[in-house]
This record gives structure tokens, sequence and C-alpha cells, in this order.
């Protein structure tokens, strides 16, 4: 549901394999394309996320007022339990269909690959028409893949908190989305209560506000972390495209990562790469594993159902086709349902032999985040906790 971290991991895991393949496409080829044509993946995204089976009409004013209202409900429990107030509330609630999903992240992305821009355009070099033809191609290619990616995912989330990662203009809150035509054909296919499956996601979403909202240093961590990997991909790219051992690099790197690599994309990483890319992967661990901690500890108090809510999630996350787990692999999106569970032990470990207060030391600052080492161990991070705490 909160399609934020889903974003991140699979921008950081494409943008990967988008350097490495124009390191070897600028090999041989020169051309003046630009690596992604973000109109046509726009278009596309729109085309292929197609319209839901549940056809009523809805009206996005009076909706967001009823998500805002449902927003306003869920503050209060998550504040008792976790002990902190928001510093200002949560007031940006949208509703979305499918299209105005894909615009709303498109930016995202368009950022997040922003460097790849950059390094395509300054690479021209004067090119023949047949290497622009091939360029053209390439784009075309990077393009369709980015597309067909935002037009899954369209047709997927249920809601969002967008903190705008990445962005430029100083904002102090985050956005909440939820779309409507994605919760209305899921509640109907699950035969669930309209308004505690709405409740739900909106409990699911409030928890990651909060996270963020609550901790304003999270943000702009979590923003250093993937520019310093987008910077690491750009800068290593460019030098494999202007040295002529380029390929062969990528290809003894490839060799090197083979065994330690849990998907595909790994396998081109650098270890400063790898060593950022862990440790987005433990605060995507801890964002996942303390949502979902809240989500039993308050849920229960405020849905009758949640428990039959929860099972319905999880059957369904269990089920699914065989298409949704090929892309999962092929982006990356798999390494979600480990975030999941790593995450939700690692909390509910340390709640039981510390309680809800010690947990809470994990916000103090970057220094008391855990290591993914220390996710998988949780007993490390409270050793160290308490070290810190005599120091």
């Amino acid at each position: 549901m909160s399609n934020f971290k889903k974003t991140v991991g699979t921008g950081v895991l494409v943008g990967a394999a988008a350097g490495a393949a124009w390191v070897i496409g600028r090999r041989f080829l020169r051309s003046e394309s630009n690596l992604i044509d973000w109109s046509h993946v726009r278009r596309l995204a729109i085309a292929s996320c197609g319209h839901s089976a549940v056809g009523i009409p809805f009206s996005k004013k009076t909706l967001s007022a009823q998500y805002a209202d449902m927003v306003r409900q869920a503050e209060q429990p998550i504040a008792e339990y976790t002990g902190k107030m928001l510093p200002q509330p949560l007031n940006s609630v949208h509703v979305f269909d499918r299209v105005d999903w894909v615009d709303a992240n498109i930016d995202n992305f368009r950022l997040m690959f922003e460097p790849f821009e950059k390094m395509s355009a300054n690479a021209h070099n004067g090119s023949p028409l047949s290497a622009k033809v091939m360029g053209g191609v390439n784009q075309l290619l990077f393009s369709g893949q980015m597309g067909f990616l935002l037009g899954y995912l369209a047709r997927r989330v249920l809601g969002q908190y967008d903190l705008s990662l990445l962005g430029r203009e100083p904002l102090t809150v985050g956005r909440l989305y939820f779309v409507e035509p994605n919760i209305r054909e899921l509640q109907q296919r699950l035969s669930l209560d309209a308004n505690e499956f709405r409740m739900w996601i909106v409990l699911h979403e409030t928890t990651h506000a909060y996270e963020f909202e609550a901790n304003p240093w999270l943000r702009g961590y979590m923003n250093s972390l993937i520019t310093r990997y987008f910077e690491t991909l750009t800068s290593d790219f460019s030098r494999m495209q202007s040295n002529s051992l380029g390929i062969r690099t990528l290809i003894e790197r490839i060799c090197t990562n083979f065994f330690n690599s849990k998907n595909v994309l790994e396998l081109m990483m650098t270890p400063e790469q790898r060593h950022i890319f862990n440790r987005l992967q433990a605060l995507m661990c801890l964002l996942e594993g303390y949502s979902n901690h809240m989500m039993q500890a308050v849920g229960q108090s405020i849905l009758p159902s949640y428990e039959y809510l929860k099972d319905r999630f999880e059957e369904r996350g269990k089920n699914k086709s065989t298409g949704d787990r090929l892309i999962g692999k092929l982006t990356g999106m798999d390494i979600k349902l480990e975030q999941y569970t790593l995450g939700e032990r690692f909390v509910n470990d340390i709640v039981g032999k510390r309680g809800i207060d010690f947990m809470n030391r994990i916000w103090q600052s970057p220094l008391t985040l855990p290591t993914l080492d220390e996710v998988r161990a949780p007993n490390r991070w409270i050793e160290r906790m308490e070290k810190m705490a005599v120091a």
C-alpha cells in the first residue's frame, strides 16, 4: 500500500540496469537521444494502467473530505501509542484515479533519473544517422519499460504517503493519496466492509506519515542516501563510458558479485553502491516493520474486523499470479516482501523485550538507525543502544 518505498526501491534498481545498458549502448554507438522520453512514458503508463472494472463514478472532492476525516480519526490513537504528537495535522489528503497517480509519481521518477539524463546529454559526440536511429530505439526501449512499470503500479496502488523525495520545493508536510478505483475494486473482490477497509488503508498510510512527520530529519537522510546512490551510479558509468575497458570492467564486476547478490540488478553494483543500497534496505525494513507493528497495536482498537482484514491481505499477498511474481523479480519489487518480514520481526522483538519507548530511540538520529545486520539480529541493536546510553 505504501508506494513511495516501492517507487524508491524500484527506481534504485532500475537505475542500475538503465545505467549499465546506457554504457553498453554508448560504447558502440553514439547518439543524441536522451535516455528516456518522459512524454512517451506518461502516454504508455496511462494506456497500460487501464480502467477499473468498477465503473461507478465518484466525487473526488467529497471523498477527499471523507478520507481526511478518517485520517484525523487515526492520528489520535497513533499519537497515544507512540507518545509523540505530530507537529501539525495531516491536512493534505487527495483522492486519485489511476491517471492522477501516474501524474503525481512520474516527477519522482524523473528526478531519480535526472543524473542519467545529464550524463546522456553530455555524451553527445556528433553521431551518424544510423547511430541516431539506434539511439532512438534505445530511448523507446527504456521509455517503454518505465511506462509499463508506472502503469503496472497504477493498477495496484491503494494508498500512498508521498513525502516528495528529492523534490526541490520546500515542503513541511507530506501528502496522502488514495486511489479510489483500486480501493473499490479490491474491496468488492475480497467482499470487505467498505468503511472498515478504507479505514484500514488510512491507518496504514497515516502510520507512515507519522514516521516522517514526527521525525523531520528522516526525509533529508533518505534523500541523501538516494542522491548519493545515483551520484555513484552516474560517476561509475561515466568512467566506464570513457574507458576502453568499460564493458570488461562491468562483466568482471558481475562475476565478482554473482554469489552474493539476491537479485539480477545487484550484480552490477560497486562495493560503495552496495553499501548505500544496504543502508536503504535497512531503513525500508524499519519503516515497514514499525508501520506494521503500529497497525497491529492500534488497528485492533479502532477496527472491529482487524484480524479478518489482516488475514485477507496476507492471503492476497501469497496468491500472486505468475506474471506478478516475474515482474517482482525483474524490477526488484520482490525485495519488499523481505522488508515486511524482517522489519516486523525486528520491531516486534524489540518492543516485546524493551517496550515502545526503548524502540522509539531509533528515531533520535541517523546514528540510532539499525544496520541491515542489526535488522536481522535485533539483539545487536539493543546492545548498541544500551552502550550508547551508558556512554
